[in-house]
């Protein structure tokens, strides 16, 4: 006759194999039996001395190790920087610029402040093409010094000037003595063709139309010695300081003469 069980006693019988413990199972055993153990500590297995002959040692080719210790591969040391302190200063400069352009503020600027370095670089080269003084468009304009003449309608050919510097240099009035001094050599350079005179050009145009070799140069001296002078308002200019200026347009009607001469 079959034996049935409930559901209940069948679940539980089936926990209770699968978890079965080995208490469960020495409680199970048969009195008097004895449990062997899991595992048996084994011997420790011996070898047979080793019959081969003793290794030799290679020793490295010294001079591939010298050749390996030149690669700057092999340099395993902190090498200072080779760079000079100008050179780091540099560096650290643009860092920190590149750190500021990543702000809000710096992208800003980087935005728009090129296109106004661009637009006040164009305004600059428009006026210098139509040959506009930038000092006076910019800047204050000179103070009207009492002339003997109009100096907006001077004709050099009409005027003397040799008269005319004389008065000036007696009365110490040395800027506008600077400045009859300098229309002098236009004078002397148009009379020698070397330039075409026009009341609307400028002194940098004449220096353009001087021929090569030395006279573009002492030109160049000369001219800025008068517009620092004429256009800067060196009312006070002393006597040394006109004798300084005298001498150099001196020289260079010197050499303006023996140019002349030896053409």
């Amino acid at each position: 006759m079959p034996v049935s069980f409930s559901p209940r006693f069948s679940g539980l019988l089936l926990l209770l194999l699968l978890l079965g413990t080995p208490d469960s199972v020495r409680a199970t055993a048969p009195a008097g039996a004895t449990v062997a153990p899991a595992a048996a500590a084994a011997p420790p297995r011996e070898f047979a001395p080793d019959q081969g002959p003793a290794p030799r040692l290679r020793r490295p080719n010294q001079a591939r190790l010298r050749a390996l210790r030149g690669q700057r591969e092999f340099r395993y040391v902190e090498v200072r920087s080779e760079l000079s302190a100008w050179d780091l200063f540099w560096g650290r400069f643009w860092r920190w610029v590149t750190d500021h352009l990543e702000t809000p503020s710096g992208r800003f600027f980087w935005k728009y402040g090129i296109y106004a370095v661009l637009v006040a670089a164009l305004i600059f080269a428009v006026l210098k093409l139509l040959q506009v003084d930038v000092t006076r468009a910019f800047g204050r304009a000179p103070r009207p010094v009492p002339l003997p003449y109009d100096a907006g309608t001077e004709d050099l050919h009409a005027l003397d000037l040799d008269a005319l510097l004389r008065e000036a240099e007696d009365a110490h009035q040395y800027r506008l003595a600077v400045r009859l001094g300098y229309l002098r050599v236009l004078r002397q350079l148009s009379d020698r063709q070397l330039i075409n005179w026009q009341p609307d050009k400028t002194n940098h145009d004449y220096l353009y139309e001087l021929p090569p070799g030395p006279l573009p140069d002492a030109f160049r001296e000369l001219t800025r010695q008068f517009e620092y002078v004429w256009y800067g308002e060196q009312d006070d200019l002393s006597a040394t300081d006109y004798d300084r200026a005298r001498t150099t347009r001196e020289a260079f009607q010197r050499r303006l003469t023996g140019q002349s001469q030896a053409a």
